[in-house]
């Protein structure tokens, strides 16, 4: 499979593979599409340790990096899932959490890599574009939550 012309290249220090095989796992639409090994010793590896690995994340192409410990991720880069309802939601929230990762505020979760990750209930994002009073209620319930309650969500946009 040949790269996009464009992907997001995510910088990890020795573990991109495990990464992406993660990512696969918990995903739809993920998959791990080819492994590359270094072909000469490199300022963090040697030749033949896993340098890049192709995958997708929910249909977005992505290539990780095996950089080394140079550079760390931060929240001003994260992956944004729509979840369709509070079952999704959880299911992708304990995958990440669960896997070492740890809980932030607003839907905001990082995996045990330091990815960010938004899991956004569509009710959410329904309610903040219907504007209004209806908005201002869902995003004050939403700024008191970790995980994101859909049922809370929908009681605050009915008022």
């Amino acid at each position: 499979m040949a790269v996009a012309k464009t992907t997001i290249c995510l910088w990890y220090d020795k573990d991109a593979e495990s990464a992406a095989r993660f990512y696969a796992q918990t995903f739809s639409d993920s998959a791990v599409h080819a492994v590359h090994r270094a072909p000469a010793d490199y300022p963090s590896g040697k030749a033949g340790d896993v340098l890049t690995v192709e995958f997708t994340v929910a249909g977005i192409p992505c290539l990780g990096l095996n950089g080394g410990p140079a550079f760390t991720h931060s929240e001003a880069f994260s992956f944004q899932i729509a979840t369709d309802d509070q079952e999704e939601t959880d299911r992708y929230w304990t995958a990440i959490v669960g896997n070492g990762g740890q809980e932030s505020a607003c839907g905001w979760c990082k995996d045990r890599w330091g990815i960010s990750w938004q899991i956004t209930p569509r009710v959410l994002t329904d309610a903040l574009a219907a504007g209004g009073d209806e908005a201002k209620r869902a995003f004050e319930a939403m700024m008191g939550m970790t995980k994101i309650d859909v049922a809370a969500i929908e009681a605050a946009r009915r008022g």
